[in-house]
């Protein structure tokens, strides 16, 4: 069945039952002698048009199919009743306002953010992570207590080189919630880590350490971090270089490339954006 609304009978009752395996199915019974009826259907109708893909309205007419609403067991019209997998789950006799009829649906509707996770995983697929990663974070944003996104987002950081962030990520999911999805992100991530502490990386840091006034070997190893993808402690080098000298060399260029490279939403970019604007006003 691909309506949204369907007429039921005793020929097709079990076909319109077995779609509750894929939608919640409101069977409604009615009666065009019930002013209660009439008021309830257009609601009814409009809901479920809205929701095509999650809510199936199958409409008795106890009038012409009485023997069907007694085997339901309805006692007054108009009677609502909410079938998933086969049982109910849900329902009500009398007129109950569109509030209240959505308070009763929303466990079964589509929440806010599965829309973006869909978005940013098609992304994924097609090797976008940058705005896969701008998706998840916003998906997030609305479902802060969903682990499952703060993984997904932590791997979309990873394949991006946003470390400290999948890090950060990583160490809010709680144990319980640690499956062998984490576990293959964790590793991903203790690879990752390994791969961006390059030998250069490492010379240059021994370098700095003795010469800690040395812009240009903060400039170089801007340059090193940004090769692999570290790029908060990019940009945090390269604004030290800025607070000291707004002008020196490419930094200023290099800083605001990084910038533009990070994906939309991300948190160190807007961090790093502001204190760049509070150097320059």
């Amino acid at each position: 069945m691909t309506r949204p609304i369907v007429d039921v009978t005793l020929n097709n009752a079990r076909e319109v039952i077995e779609c509750s395996a894929r939608q919640l199915v409101l069977f409604q019974f009615w009666s065009a002698r019930s002013q209660g009826c009439q008021q309830l259907t257009p609601l009814l109708a409009a809901i479920v048009q809205r929701y095509p893909q999650q809510l199936l309205l199958a409409r008795v007419d106890c009038d012409n199919q009485p023997d069907l609403a007694m085997q339901f067991g309805v006692q007054s019209l108009p009677t609502v009743m909410l079938i998933k997998d086969g049982q109910p789950v849900d329902g009500f006799a009398g007129v109950e306002t569109e509030q209240a009829i959505m308070a009763r649906l929303q466990p079964y509707l589509p929440k806010p953010e599965d829309e973006l996770i869909a978005k940013a995983q098609q992304y994924l697929a097609e090797q976008n992570p940058a705005e896969a990663y701008s998706l998840f974070k916003q998906a997030l944003d609305l479902a802060p207590e969903r682990a499952e996104l703060k993984i997904w987002l932590a791997d979309t950081a990873v394949s991006l080189g946003q470390l400290p962030q999948a890090q950060a990520l990583l160490a809010e999911v709680k144990l319980a919630d640690q499956d062998s999805v984490f576990k293959a992100v964790q590793a991903k991530l203790e690879l990752a880590l390994e791969a961006a502490d390059s030998p250069e990386i490492q010379a240059l840091e021994q370098l700095l350490a003795a010469n800690p006034n040395d812009q240009s070997l903060k400039e170089q190893l801007a340059v090193q971090y940004q090769a692999v993808q570290r790029s908060e402690e990019a940009l945090a080098m390269l604004l030290g270089i800025l607070q000291q000298d707004l002008n020196y060399g490419g930094s200023k260029k290099l800083y605001l490339d990084i910038l533009a490279a990070l994906p939309k939403g991300d948190a160190v970019a807007s961090q790093y954006r502001r204190k760049l604007y509070s150097l320059l006003y």
